[in-house]
C-alpha cells in the first residue's frame, strides 16, 4: 500500500525542543488522518538537528465513500429554520427523512484522494505547530522554530503538491552541513531518504545517534582504562547537536583536580557539552573529557581534541579564580550581602527569607530529632553562596557550593568540645532563651567536626528532593532545613495567591510539597502539617516588609494542595487516591499516619468482610439521608435506647457496637491501623443481620427514631476510621 514521506527541513533546531517536536509531528498528523477516515500500518516520526521527519507505511489511495448523517429541526419548525438546514445539505425538502418528528439528512459523500488530504494536512500541522518558542523571518508570516528552508512530501512515490508561504513541496533534501554533497539530492521513498541521508552523513533517528555516540565513547574510555561518567540528559543534548556525532577524548590540566568535582563536572556538562571521565581504580574523576563533535577529523580528532581543551581551560581558569576567592570570605559574611537580593517583590529579600527558614528550622528541629541550635546555624548559612562567584557563575551549584565553603569554615578548625557543642570551659549559649531568631553574627564558633560536618551536609543537601529520582535527606539537620526551606517556599507563594494552574507551577510549589512528603514519610517524621503551616506563616508574619495573609485560608489551601499531592505520590504507588481523602477527611494531618491508614484501609477494602461492610455503610447513610431529608427536624445522633429493641437483630448490633467500639478507639490510639479494621470487620455479619430481617421505616416513630440512631452509630463508627462516604467503587 501507499507510503507517505514528510521531511520539514529547517536552521538548526534547539536539542531540548527536538523530542517533543516528533512526538507533536506524530500527534497532530496521525489525529487528522484518523479524523479523515485513514488507517494505517505503521507511523512513526524522527528529528534532528535540522529537520522533522515522519513515515507513514500503508495509507490507503484514497478515502472511502461513506454517508454522513445530520439531525435537523422539527418537522413543524418555522420554514426559515427547514430552509436554511436544506441550504447546509444542499438536499430538497423530499430528500429528508423524518423520524419522531425530526428531519434527518443523509448526504453521499465520495471518497477523497488520500494526497488531497495530506496537502491539507501538513499545511494545518506547520501553520499550527506548537512550538515553545518560534520566530518569523524574511516577509512571510508562518512561525517557526528556525526559518523553514525546504518541505518533501511524497505520497505514493509521488510529490504531493502544495506550498507554505512560497516554500513548494518537493523531492529535494539536503546532507550534512559540512560533509554532505553540496547540492540538494532527491529522494523517491523512506527507504531511498534513510539510505542516502546516511551516504550524506546524517543519521536520522535519535536512538540510532544516542547509541552510535555510547558504542564510540566506550571504545575511547576502554582503550584508555577509563570509563565516561553516565549523564542520559547530557547523552539526549549532544544527540540533538550533531547529525553525525563523533565522539572525541580529550586531555585537561591534571592540576585542575584539585577543584570540587562538582565544579569540573559542571563547566563540562553545561558550558561545553562535554562528558566526564572516572578512573576506574579510584573512582575519581580522570584528566580526560570526552567531546561530541559533528564532523570527521582527518587526522583522527587530534586537533579537535586540543581545541576543546583549551576551550575547557579556560572555563576551569575562571572557577579556580572564583574558588580561591570565594574561600576568603566565610559564609557568615556574606549573609549581609544577601540583604540586596530580591527572593520575590512580595516576599522580601533573600535574607529575609533565610530569617524565615532558620526561624521554621529551629521550630521543628525537635520534631526530627535534629539539635535546634545546629539547624538554626545551617539554615542561616544555607542561601549565604548565592552571593559567591562561583554560584553566580554555575547557578547549579547553589547547596554544593555552601557545603564546600561551610566545611571550610573558621571553626571547623577549632578545639574539639562535647557532643553539644558546649566548650569544656562551660562557655553559654548567648541565645538560650531567646524566643525570637535574629541574624546577627554566629553565636559563637564552638562547635565540634562532627557538628560542623552536619551543617555542612544541611548547606549542601537542603534543596533535595529537586525530582522523582532525587535522593531524600535523612540526617536529622539537613531534614530540618530541607523542610524549611520547602514549607517557606510553598506558603510564602501561596499567602501572595500565585498558586499553580493548570500545567503552569513557576515556582515549583508541586515539587516543593512533594519535596515535604517524601522528607516526611522517607524519614517517618511525625510532623504535624497544620502545625508546620502555622509556623511557616508566622515567619511570614513577622516580616517586616509583607503583607499579612488570610492566615486560615492560607492554612485551609495549604492543607489541600498538600492532599493532592499525596494523592498523586501514593497514586505512582499503585495505592487509590479515593482512600485520601477518605482518611484526609478525618481532619488528620500527620503524613506518616494518615499513609498507614491508607494502606490499611486498601487491605480491608480489598477483602469480602470490607466490602460487604461498604455496601452496609452506603445504606444506612443512604436511609439515613433519606428520612433526614424527610424529617428535617428530626435528630439521630443520640444513644439508642435498648428498651425499644424489637428484633433480635437490631439488639445483635447494638451488642456487637457496644463491644467493638471500645477496642476500635484503643487500636486507633495506638495507630494499629490493620488491627482497628479487623474489629470494624467484626460487625459485618450484625450489619447484614439487621438489613436482612429489620424494618427500618417502622410504624412506631419511636421505633423508627431508635433503629435510625443505631444506624447513625454504626456509621459513626466506621467513620471512627476513615470517611466511608468518599470511598469510590
Amino acid at each position: 500500500m501507499p507510503q507517505l514521506l514528510l521531511e520539514l527541513f529547517s536552521e538548526e533546531i534547539p536539542a531540548r525542543m527536538q523530542g517533543q517536536a516528533a512526538r507533536d509531528l506524530e500527534r497532530m498528523v496521525s489525529d487528522r488522518l484518523k479524523e479523515a477516515g485513514l488507517a494505517w500500518e505503521r507511523l512513526e516520526a524522527f528529528a534532528g538537528p535540522r529537520r522533522l521527519a515522519l513515515v507513514a507505511e500503508g495509507l490507503p489511495a484514497a478515502q472511502a465513500d461513506r454517508v454522513e448523517e445530520r439531525k435537523g429541526p422539527r418537522a413543524s419548525a418555522p420554514e426559515p429554520a427547514i430552509q436554511g438546514f436544506l441550504r447546509s445539505t444542499g438536499l430538497s425538502r423530499e430528500q429528508l427523512e423524518e423520524r419522531d418528528g425530526v428531519l434527518f439528512a443523509r448526504i453521499a459523500k465520495t471518497g477523497r484522494p488520500t494526497a488531497e488530504i495530506i496537502a491539507e494536512t501538513v499545511d494545518a500541522v506547520v501553520r499550527a505547530f506548537p512550538w515553545p518558542k518560534s520566530m518569523t523571518w524574511g516577509s512571510g508570516t508562518l512561525r517557526w522554530v528556525r526559518p523553514l528552508k525546504r518541505i518533501v512530501c511524497l505520497f505514493d512515490g509521488r510529490v504531493v503538491p502544495f506550498a507554505i508561504d512560497g516554500i513548494e513541496s518537493a523531492t529535494l533534501t539536503r546532507g550534512h552541513r559540512f560533509m554532505g554533497p553540496g547540492e540538494p539530492f532527491s529522494v523517491e521513498d523512506f527507504g531511498d531518504y534513510r539510505r542516502k541521508l546516511d551516504e550524506a552523513f546524517v543519521v536520522l533517528d535519535a536512538k540510532d545517534r544516542k547509541a552510535r555516540i555510547l558504542e564510540r565513547i566506550e571504545a575511547l574510555t576502554v582503550e584508555a582504562g577509563l570509563e565516561v561518567v553516565p549523564d542520559e540528559g547530557l547523552l539526549d543534548e549532544v544527540a540533538g547537536l550533531a547529525e553525525w556525532p563523533v565522539p572525541v577524548l580529550g586531555q585537561m590540566d591534571p592540576a585542575f583536580l584539585d577543584l570540587p568535582p562538582e565544579v569540573i563536572r559542571t563547566s563540562m556538562r553545561t558550558h561545553q557539552k562535554y562528558f566526564a571521565v572516572r578512573d576506574p581504580r579510584t573512582n575519581g574523576l580522570a584528566p580526560r573529557f570526552v567531546a561530541v563533535a559533528n564532523i570527521e577529523g582527518r587526522d583522527g580528532g587530534a586537533a579537535m581534541a586540543k581545541g576543546y581543551a583549551r576551550v575547557l581551560t579556560a572555563r576551569l581558569d575562571d572557577a579556580r579564580f572564583f574558588w580561591d576567592e570565594d574561600r576568603k570570605v566565610s559564609l557568615e559574611h556574606r549573609l549581609e550581602k544577601l540583604k540586596g537580593v530580591t527572593f520575590h517583590a512580595k516576599l522580601g529579600t533573600m535574607y529575609e527569607r533565610v530569617e524565615r527558614i532558620a526561624a521554621l528550622a529551629n521550630a521543628i528541629a525537635a520534631t526530627v530529632g535534629a539539635d535546634p541550635k545546629l539547624a538554626r546555624r545551617a539554615a542561616r548559612l544555607a542561601k549565604a553562596d548565592l552571593a559567591t562567584g562561583m554560584v553566580g557563575e554555575f547557578p547549579e551549584l547553589q547547596g554544593i557550593m555552601g557545603g564546600y565553603y561551610a566545611r571550610l569554615e573558621p571553626n571547623s578548625a577549632l578545639p574539639e568540645h562535647d557532643d553539644q557543642g558546649i566548650p569544656e570551659d562551660g562557655t553559654e549559649d548567648p541565645l538560650a532563651g531567646v524566643e525570637e531568631l535574629v541574624l546577627a553574627p554566629a553565636w559563637w564558633n564552638g562547635l565540634s567536626r562532627a557538628q560542623s560536618d552536619a551543617i555542612a551536609d544541611a548547606v549542601r543537601d537542603h534543596y533535595r528532593p529537586q525530582g522523582p529520582n532525587d535522593a531524600v535527606p535523612s540526617a536529622p539537620a539537613t531534614v530540618a532545613v530541607a523542610l524549611a526551606d520547602k514549607l517557606d517556599t510553598l506558603v510564602g507563594f501561596f499567602s501572595i495567591d500565585e498558586k499553580p494552574t493548570g500545567s503552569r507551577d513557576p515556582y515549583g510549589l508541586r515539587r516543593a510539597a512533594l519535596g515535604v512528603i517524601r522528607i516526611v514519610l522517607a524519614n517517618g517524621v511525625r510532623l504535624r502539617l497544620r502545625e508546620a503551616v502555622r509556623a511557616a506563616a508566622g515567619a511570614l508574619a513577622k516580616t517586616p516588609s509583607l503583607r499579612s495573609a488570610d492566615e486560615s485560608a492560607l492554612e485551609r489551601e495549604s492543607l489541600a494542595f498538600f492532599a493532592d499531592r499525596l494523592k498523586v505520590q501514593l497514586r505512582e504507588e499503585g495505592k487509590r487516591h479515593d482512600l485520601v481523602d477518605a482518611v484526609f477527611a478525618l481532619g488528620d494531618d500527620d503524613l506518616v499516619r494518615i499513609v498507614a491508614r491508607v494502606q490499611a484501609l486498601g487491605a480491608f477494602l480489598a477483602t469480602e468482610d470490607g466490602g460487604h461492610l461498604l455496601t452496609g455503610y452506603r445504606r444506612a447513610v443512604n436511609i439515613l439521608k433519606a428520612e433526614a431529608k424527610k424529617n428535617p427536624d428530626e435528630r439521630y445522633d443520640g444513644a439508642p435506647d435498648p428498651a425499644l429493641f424489637r428484633d433480635a437483630e437490631e439488639r445483635g448490633l447494638a451488642e456487637t457496637l457496644a463491644a467493638a467500639l471500645p477496642v476500635i478507639d484503643a487500636e486507633l490510639a495506638r495507630e494499629d491501623f490493620e488491627g482497628a479494621m479487623k474489629s470494624l470487620a467484626g460487625l459485618r455479619q450484625s450489619v447484614d443481620a439487621f438489613f436482612d430481617k429489620v424494618l427500618v421505616n417502622d410504624p412506631d416513630r419511636d421505633v423508627r427514631l431508635n433503629r435510625l440512631r443505631l444506624l447513625s452509630q454504626m456509621r459513626d463508627a466506621a467513620n471512627r476510621v476513615a470517611d466511608f462516604s468518599l470511598v469510590a467503587g
